[in-house]
C-alpha cells in the first residue's frame, strides 16, 4: 500500500517524481522554455497588427500600409507558427523519454523482486503501472512543457496589451477571468475523487482478463464462461461508471470555459460598440480586445488544463512511486562473494548447504518451513518428497534465492546466497520450475534463454539428454519452430522436457528440479533421468517430486511433513524409519503390487 501523510492522505508524488526524472532532459527543457518565448511573443504582436492595418490602412485606404503591415503580420505568423511546431515537437521527444525512462525504471525495479513483493503487487497492478501509469504522467509532462511558458505569458502579456487598446473595457476582464478560473476549479476538485478510482478500476479489469485467460482451460472444463462473463462485465461496468463521471467533468470543463468567453465577448461588444460610435475607441482597437480577450482566457484555460490532468497523474505518479520506492527484500549485494563464470565449475563444486531454515509467508499463522536442514554434494542427487502443503516449492524458492529465509542459511560452496549476485547464481544454480515456462520466439531463443553464446551442438545434446530431440526434429523448422507464449504450441511433457534442456545448455553447478518430470510417463521419466545422471557429471541435483519412482534411486531423500525435516535416508531405509514416506509409497503402489 501507498505510505500516507499523518491526516491519511498519500504524500504528493507528481512533482517530487519529475523534479528528479527530468534532469536528464534539462537542455532540451530549456530550448522549449525559449521556443515558447518566441511562440507567445508571436501571438500577443499579432493583435496589435491587426488592429493597426484596420485603423491606418483599411480606414484610410492606404493598399501600400496594408500591404507593408501584412508582410510584417505574416512574417511574425510564420516564425510564431515555427516556434509552435518546434515546441509541440521538443514537448513530445522530452515527454516520450519520460515515458521510456520510468518503464524501463520500473522494469528494472520489478526484475530485482521477490516473490514476496510479487505477491504483495500482483502481476495485473504492475502491469497497469508500466503502462497506463506512466502514460498518465507522459500527458501531463507533456502539457505542462509545452504551456509551462506560454500559457502565463499569454494571460500576462494579453492584459496588458488589452489594456492599452481601452482601459474602460478591463472591467469585463476583471469579471471574466475570476468567474473561469473558479468553475474551472471547482471542476478540477470534483475530478479528484474519480481520478484515484480509475486507476484502481483499470486495474480489477486487468486482474479479471489476466485470470480468464490463463485459467481459459478450466473455464471450459468446468463451463463457467456465463460466471466469468459476469465477473468481467461487472469489473468493466464499474471502470465504466467512473470513466462516464470524468468525461462528464470534463465536459463541464470545456462547455464553462467556452461560456465565459461567449458571454465575456458579448460584453465587450455591447460596451465596446456605443464607444465606437462615440468615437471614444478605434474599430481595430476593439476587434485587437476581442482577440486578446480570447487569448486570455485561451491561456486561463490551458493552464487549467494541466491542473485537470493532474489528479489523475498525481495518483498514477505515487502508484509509480510505490513500485520504484520499494526495496527488494532480497536485494543485491555491495560486495558480491564471487563474480559470475559462465561455464560450470571444476569437479566438486556445488556442494548444498541448508542449515536450520524457517520461514513463514506474510500474514500466515504458522511458517511454512522450520528448522529445515538439507544437504546435497556434488555427483549426488537428494530428493525432497512430502505430502501437499508441506514445504516444498518453498524450498526450492529458497535455494533459487527467489525468497530469503527468516531463520538459517542456504550456502552454495559454503557461500550465504544473499551474498551472490544474480549473476554468479543464475550461472551456478539452474532452476526447472514446476510450471515449466517458454517464452514467445523460437525453440531455440528459448534453449539458449540460460546462455546466449551457447552454439548448435550444445543445444542438441541438451535436447538429446532431455529426450526433446525427437519431436523438435519432427517439427516443422526444428530448433527454429516458433513457440508461443508460455510454450502454447507444446504439449505439457514437451515443455517439461524443453524446459531441462534449457537448465542443460546453461550448465551449472547445481540442478534443481521442481516436480520437473510430473508430466512425463514413466518410461520416458526414466529414460531422461538416467540420460541426466550420464550428461551433469560432478553436478549436484536436487530433486522435488509427487512420484515415488523419480525418487527411489537418489542418494539420500529428505521427507518433508508440516514444514519439519520428518526423516533423512535411501528408499529402503525411509520404509521403515519415516511413517510419511511409508504412506506416500503405500499410495502409490498398484493394486497388484499392493496385495
Amino acid at each position: 500500500m501507498p505510505t500516507t501523510t499523518p491526516e491519511g492522505d498519500p504524500p504528493a508524488a507528481l512533482v517530487p517524481l519529475l523534479r528528479v526524472r527530468l534532469r536528464p532532459y534539462a537542455a532540451p527543457t530549456a530550448l522549449l522554455l525559449l521556443l515558447q518565448l518566441v511562440q507567445a511573443l508571436g501571438l500577443l504582436l499579432l493583435p496589435t497588427l491587426h488592429a493597426d492595418i484596420v485603423d491606418n490602412g483599411i480606414a484610410a485606404g492606404d493598399t501600400g500600409y496594408i500591404l507593408r503591415r501584412g508582410a510584417v503580420m505574416l512574417a511574425v505568423t510564420l516564425v510564431q507558427a515555427a516556434g509552435a511546431a518546434a515546441t509541440v515537437y521538443l514537448g513530445a521527444k522530452v515527454a516520450m523519454g519520460l515515458g521510456r525512462d520510468l518503464r524501463a525504471a520500473l522494469f528494472d525495479r520489478v526484475q530485482g523482486f521477490s516473490a514476496r513483493e510479487f505477491a504483495g503487487f500482483g502481476a495485473p497492478t504492475l502491469i497497469t503501472r508500466t503502462t497506463n501509469d506512466v502514460y498518465q504522467v507522459q500527458t501531463l509532462a507533456f502539457t505542462a512543457l509545452t504551456l509551462m511558458v506560454t500559457a502565463p505569458l499569454m494571460g500576462a502579456g494579453g492584459v496588458v496589451l488589452a489594456l492599452r487598446q481601452d482601459v474602460a473595457l478591463t472591467g469585463v476582464l476583471a469579471v471574466a477571468i475570476p468567474v473561469q478560473v473558479a468553475a474551472i476549479s471547482l471542476i478540477i476538485l470534483r475530478m479528484v475523487g474519480p481520478s484515484q478510482l480509475m486507476q484502481g478500476r483499470i486495474d480489477a479489469v486487468n486482474r479479471v482478463l489476466r485470470e480468464q485467460i490463463t485459467g481459459i482451460r478450466v473455464v471450459r472444463a468446468f463451463v463457467r464462461e456465463p460466471h466469468e462473463h459476469e465477473r468481467f462485465a461487472s469489473a468493466n461496468t464499474d471502470l465504466m461508471a467512473v470513466a462516464v463521471r470524468l468525461g462528464r467533468l470534463q465536459a463541464f470543463f470545456g462547455a464553462s470555459a467556452m461560456a465565459v468567453a461567449t458571454l465575456a465577448s458579448v460584453a465587450v461588444l455591447a460596451l465596446g460598440g456605443p464607444r465606437i460610435v462615440e468615437g471614444a475607441m478605434q474599430p481595430g482597437a476593439l476587434i485587437a480586445f476581442l482577440t486578446y480577450l480570447s487569448q486570455i482566457l485561451g491561456a486561463v484555460m490551458m493552464a487549467m488544463s494541466v491542473f485537470v490532468l493532474a489528479p489523475r497523474a498525481e495518483v498514477a505518479a505515487g502508484r509509480i512511486t510505490e513500485v520504484l520506492s520499494t526495496e527488494p527484500s532480497l536485494p543485491e549485494p555491495s560486495e558480491p562473494a564471487r563474480r559470475a563464470s559462465r561455464p560450470r565449475g571444476p569437479a566438486g563444486s556445488g556442494s548444498l548447504d541448508i542449515a536450520g531454515v524457517s520461514f513463514g509467508y506474510p500474514g500466515a499463522e504458522q511458517p511454512v518451513l522450520r528448522g529445515v536442514d538439507l544437504i546435497t554434494r556434488p555427483g549426488e542427487t537428494t530428493a525432497v518428497v512430502g505430502s501437499t502443503g508441506a514445504g516444498k516449492t518453498t524450498l526450492v524458492r529458497l535455494v533459487a534465492r527467489l525468497l530469503a529465509p527468516d531463520e538459517g542459511t542456504v550456502r552454495l560452496d559454503g557461500t550465504d546466497l544473499r551474498d551472490m549476485d544474480r549473476r554468479t547464481l543464475a550461472a551456478t544454480v539452474g532452476l526447472v520450475p514446476q510450471r515449466a515456462y517458454l517464452f514467445s520466439g523460437t525453440i531455440a531463443s528459448n534453449l539458449r534463454y540460460g546462455d546466449p553464446d551457447a552454439d548448435e551442438a550444445r543445444l542438441w545434446r541438451a535436447l538429446e539428454t532431455a529426450r526433446a530431440a525427437d519431436f523438435v526434429r519432427a517439427m516443422p523448422d526444428g530448433p527454429d519452430t516458433a513457440v508461443g507464449q508460455g510454450g502454447i504450441t507444446v504439449s505439457g511433457g514437451q515443455r517439461q522436457r524443453l524446459a531441462i534442456a534449457r537448465a542443460l545448455v546453461a550448465e551449472p553447478r547445481l540442478y534443481v528440479f521442481d516436480d520437473a518430470f510430473s508430466a512425463l510417463d514413466t518410461a520416458t521419466d526414466a529414460a531422461v533421468r538416467a540420460s541426466l545422471d550420464a550428461a551433469v557429471g560432478d553436478a549436484a541435483r536436487l530433486v522435488v517430486a509427487q512420484r515415488v519412482s523419480t525418487i527411489r534411486t537418489a542418494d539420500r531423500i529428505v521427507v518433508l511433513d508440516a514444514g519439519r525435516v520428518e526423516a533423512v535416508g535411501t528408499h529402503d531405509e525411509l520404509l521403515s524409519a519415516s511413517p510419511t514416506y511409508a504412506e506416500i509409497v503405500d499410495s502409490q503402489r498398484i493394486p497388484e503390487e499392493a496385495a
